[in-house]
């Protein structure tokens, strides 16, 4: 693949493993598909449950000030704050140049980076840690656990991660979703979901007390081992945050595209 592809790509799978979650959280979530602005927005206090990316592929500087005005608009709608991922690999030249200026024209602040991943790296091993076994996530209980490692891994009240997650059925039928369990004690989780032909990992998280073990690692191979004999993909994708970045090629994947995360300014 080319640059521009896998960044379209990546773009495209964000667009398409959200679609499912927010409809999954609210039937009436706002899902449009606009010129160049794909929104998923559940309007929830999970704030990665709220979601706008630009779509445009090679956009110019010019393009990309006109979406992000109108990305802010949408944003300024919602009772719920969120995010605006931005693929840094569909912008031109031009545009990269002019991104910040323009963001904080549109009224947006930079809030963290990310990184886009991909490879044709299934099937993996069965992985095995000597600390770890791993459950997969059908019961509340479970949903709740997993909402909570969330929270606890970016800082969020533990109420938000609950609000996005707790009583999702698509959590525990589609989503190869997975709890590292360290005796009774889940210290962290990893999920993939089928996405438009890819196998999508998502919410990897570890809880703070218990990083630098590879628990992370571990259960995201978990997840992508058990989505994968499910499924029978053999190409993954991720977004990566930058806790995570060194983990992911390790087990096989690419970086591609960085992503600028945007909030409104407060």
């Amino acid at each position: 693949m080319t640059g521009l592809t896998e960044s379209i790509e990546s773009a495209q799978q964000l667009a398409v493993a959200w679609r499912a979650l927010v409809l999954d959280r609210d039937a009436d979530a706002d899902v449009r598909d606009l010129p160049g602005i794909a929104v998923r927005w559940a309007d929830c206090r999970f704030s990665f449950y709220n979601c706008v990316t630009l779509t445009d592929p090679g956009a110019g500087a010019d393009l990309v000030a006109r979406r992000l005005s109108r990305a802010a608009d949408i944003m300024r709608a919602k009772k719920h704050p969120g995010f605006l991922w931005l693929f840094e690999g569909l912008l031109d030249d031009e545009a990269r140049t002019a991104l910040t200026t323009a963001a904080e024209q549109a009224g947006l602040e930079y809030a963290f980076p990310g990184t886009g991943m991909a490879g044709d790296l299934l099937p993996i091993p069965d992985p095995v840690h000597p600390d770890l076994t791993f459950v997969r996530v059908r019961t509340d209980e479970h949903l709740r656990a997993y909402a909570d490692l969330q929270s606890s891994a970016y800082g969020f009240p533990l109420e938000e991660g609950r609000d996005g997650l707790v009583g999702s059925a698509h959590w525990k039928s589609e989503m190869y979703a997975y709890l590292g369990m360290r005796g009774d004690l889940p210290v962290a989780c990893a999920a993939t979901v089928e996405a438009q032909g890819r196998l999508f990992v998502a919410f990897v998280a570890t809880d703070p007390r218990w990083q630098r073990r590879g628990y992370g690692e571990a259960v995201t191979r978990k997840a992508l081992y058990e989505g994968a004999r499910a499924t029978g993909l053999t190409r993954a994708t991720l977004h990566a945050t930058v806790a995570g970045a060194p983990v992911y090629p390790r087990i096989g994947f690419t970086p591609n595209s960085p992503i600028h995360f945007f909030n409104l300014k407060k």
